[in-house]
C-alpha cells in the first residue's frame, strides 16, 4: 500500500553502485561476462546510474583489474550513465581512452582513513584531485566526489560536523558536480544526518548537490535515508542485494540494499522507474554467482 508522507520529493534518484563497490571486496574474480549481464540486468531493471567499474591499480582491487574488458563488453546506449571511479591522473587517462563520461573521486573525511585508503593526508589527496577535476571538466565530464567517514572513523571516532563540512567544501571548490555523503561504517542515526545536510547547505552546498551513501552496520541505513529525503536529497546510493563494503575499513558491512530502498520509497508514493521484481531476481542470480544468500531482506522476501 502507498501512504505518501509530506514533506518528501515526488521522485528518487537511484545510484547504483553494485557493480563496483558491491563487487571490489569479493576475493573470487567474478568473471566479465557475469559482470557485464549484472550491469545489462539492472539497466533492465529500470536502473539508469550504474557505477560500473574504477580505474584503480589491480594491485590495489583486483576484482577490478578488468575495467577496461568490461566497458568494452558492455552495449553502447545513452539512456544508462554508467560512471566509473578515478583514483589519480593515470586513471583519468584510462577512462578518457575508453570514452567515459562520468566518473567519480573518492575523498576522506578524516586523515586516518585518507592514508589508509589514499596513503596521502587530506591536504595531499585534495592536491592529487585537483588536475584531475579540472582536465575530466575541460574534456566535458561529469565529476561526482566521494566524501567518506562523513559520520564516524573506527580510528578516530566521532568525526565533527565542521571537519566534514570543511572537506566537502574544498572539494567541491575544486569543481565537482556532486557530493555523495558516505556513512563508510555505518554509525550515522537520523539526527546526525539531518544536522550534517544543514550545515552543508549553510555552507553552500545545497541538498539539490548531495547524493547520500548509508552502510547499514547498525541498521540505521533506511532511516537515515529517511532523513536525507525530508532534507531536500534526492540522489540515494544503494547497492543491488546489499553486496559490498568498504575494503580499508574492516567494521564497514553491506551496504543499503537497493530493494530495501526501492521497497520503501515505492511503499512512500515515491517514483523511482524501477521494477523491483526484475531488481530482485537479478540480485538472487548474482546471489548465486557469488555462492551465497543475498542480504537484503526484501530480496528473501520476494524469493520463492
Amino acid at each position: 500500500m502507498q501512504v505518501p508522507l509530506d514533506g518528501l520529493p515526488e521522485r528518487v534518484t537511484i545510484y547504483e553502485v553494485g557493480p563496483r563497490d558491491g563487487l571490489q571486496n569479493e576475493k573470487a574474480i567474478i568473471p566479465v561476462a557475469d559482470k557485464a549481464e549484472f550491469i545489462v540486468r539492472l539497466a533492465d531493471a529500470g536502473l539508469r546510474t550504474i557505477e560500473t567499474t574504477s580505474f584503480v591499480h589491480p594491485k590495489w582491487v583486483p576484482q577490478l583489474a578488468d575495467a577496461e574488458e568490461l566497458i568494452g563488453a558492455l552495449p553502447g546506449t545513452d539512456a544508462v550513465r554508467r560512471p566509473v571511479l578515478v583514483p589519480n591522473e593515470r586513471g583519468l587517462d584510462r577512462a578518457l581512452a575508453n570514452g567515459v563520461t562520468d566518473i567519480a573521486i573518492f575523498a576522506s573525511a578524516t586523515e586516518s582513513f585518507a592514508r589508509r585508503n589514499l596513503n596521502r593526508t587530506v591536504d595531499e589527496s585534495l592536491a592529487m584531485f585537483a588536475p584531475v577535476v579540472e582536465r575530466a571538466r575541460a574534456e566535458g565530464l561529469w565529476v561526482r566526489v566521494y566524501v567518506s567517514m562523513a559520520c564516524g572513523d573506527p580510528w578516530e571516532g566521532d568525526v565533527p560536523i565542521e571537519q566534514v563540512v570543511s572537506v566537502a567544501r574544498r572539494v567541491m571548490d575544486l569543481g565537482c558536480s556532486q557530493l555523495s555523503l558516505g556513512d563508510t561504517i555505518g554509525v550515522g542515526t537520523p539526527g546526525q544526518v539531518t544536522a550534517l545536510i544543514t550545515a552543508l547547505a549553510e555552507a553552500g552546498i545545497g541538498p539539490d548537490r548531495l547524493a547520500v551513501h548509508f552502510h547499514d552496520t547498525y541498521g540505521q541505513a533506511l532511516a537515515n535515508t529517511l532523513a536525507a529525503l525530508r532534507a531536500g536529497v534526492t540522489v540515494v546510493d544503494a547497492s543491488a542485494g546489499g553486496i559490498g563494503g568498504c575494503p580499508y575499513a574492516e567494521s564497514s558491512t553491506g551496504n543499503l540494499a537497493t530493494e530495501d530502498l526501492v521497497w520503501m520509497l515505492h511503499g512512500l508514493g515515491i517514483e523511482t522507474g524501477v521494477d523491483l521484481e526484475k531488481l530482485a531476481a537479478t540480485s538472487r542470480w548474482m546471489a548465486g554467482r557469488l555462492g551465497r544468500p543475498s542480504p537484503s531482506r526484501v530480496v528473501q522476501a520476494l524469493s520463492p
